[in-house]
């Protein structure tokens, strides 16, 4: 009976034994790993950038008074669709009084030399009826007396330029009327009537009273990296994304790239400008932000993988390629175009290949 325990005894400890062995080597076997598998597809490659900027007026101006003074009347508002020569703005004179005082000066003493001439004038007529002076002293006491009228009415045009700036004979031509220089909308008027204004000047760049701009016209400003502005050239196509606009997209010309760049947050931004295509279906206001596509190279309808599915050794790229279920061979292959995603296979492929990919880590 004593021997039969020992014998079961023995027999538990041999099993516990094998069993942990048996438990440990299985642990210590790596699992079958599975691997995914890709085909080549025929696809078009397109490499391109993004730059971001606005849409902007190709013309747009400030509207600015040649005259010092107050705005008496606004004669228009944000919005406001005028042409060239159309009012803006009647600007009141707020006259020097040094300036007054001289012109009203001027004017007293004109009109006391039309007296005098007047009285001269009358003189001398009477004299020629009498036939006691010579048509000759007539005809200079009558200039005289011409001259002196002209001189109060040009004293009295500088009274009235001092006091309002223009004169009863050119109202509508004085510089206290500002009228639009160009065709097109009224963006801004950031100027409210009674307000001081001063004129644009060498010293002074004067106060804006609106901003025009022809919105039939309209460019892309934007910017882009250095380390892709070597390959821009004007005449390239862009396509402009505008946010304030969803779903549409809107095509545009590359006209100008700037010969130089400027620092923004460490990186130099090089500006470009493009010319929108008309579009009279859609309402752009300036100033709406967008992005450009701009097409760098393409390639259409040609070969290509994952750009993930390639290994590198120096400069040569290789795929693993499956031979067999799940057994593959290494291939050298040549690559042309990439966009990051997919890539052109030039050579060393073909449509039917299928390509060692990520493994699925599944046991046997």
């Amino acid at each position: 009976m004593r021997r039969i325990i020992s014998i079961a005894i023995l027999v538990v400890v041999l099993a516990g034994f094998g069993g942990t062995f048996f438990y440990l080597w299985k642990k210590s076997q790596k699992p079958k790993v599975v691997y995914d598998t890709a085909k080549p597809y025929v696809t078009d490659i397109v490499k391109k950038t993004v730059a971001t900027g606005s849409v902007v007026p190709r013309k747009e101006v400030e509207i600015k008074p040649q005259v010092t003074g107050i705005i008496e009347t606004l004669y228009v508002e944000p919005g406001t669709k005028i042409r060239r020569g159309d009012r803006i703005a009647l600007i009141r004179i707020i006259p020097q009084m040094a300036r007054l005082a001289d012109a009203e000066n001027r004017v007293s003493l004109a009109k006391v030399n039309l007296e005098n001439a007047e009285r001269e004038f009358t003189r001398q007529q009477t004299l020629r009826s009498e036939g006691i002076l010579s048509d000759e002293s007539f005809r200079k006491a009558e200039l005289e007396r011409d001259r002196a009228r002209a001189e109060v009415a040009a004293a009295k045009d500088s009274l009235d330029v001092v006091m309002r700036g223009t004169t009863a004979r050119s109202a509508e031509t004085a510089s206290t009327l500002v009228r639009a220089t160009i065709d097109g909308t009224v963006l801004e008027v950031p100027v409210e009537e009674g307000r001081s204004v001063i004129e644009a000047n060498t010293f002074n760049e004067g106060t804006t009273l609106a901003t025009v701009a022809d919105m039939s016209e309209l460019i892309f400003e934007g910017k882009v990296d250095e380390s892709e502005v070597g390959k821009l050239r004007p005449g390239m196509n862009l396509v402009l994304t505008i946010g304030a606009i969803e779903g549409k997209r809107f095509a545009a010309t590359l006209e100008r790239i700037a010969p130089k760049g400027v620092e923004e947050n460490g990186a130099i931004q090089f500006e470009i400008r493009a010319a929108l295509a008309r579009d009279t279906g859609s309402l752009i206001r300036a100033n709406y932000s967008a992005n450009a596509d701009i097409v760098l190279d393409r390639r259409d309808k040609v070969l290509a993988i994952d750009e993930g599915l390639l290994k590198f050794e120096g400069d040569k790229a290789f795929v693993e390629v499956e031979t067999t279920p799940q057994v593959f061979e290494r291939r050298e292959v040549k690559t042309g175009l990439s966009d990051g995603i997919a890539i052109e296979v030039v050579s060393g492929l073909q449509e039917a290949d299928k390509i060692k990919g990520k493994p699925q880590n599944v046991g046997a």
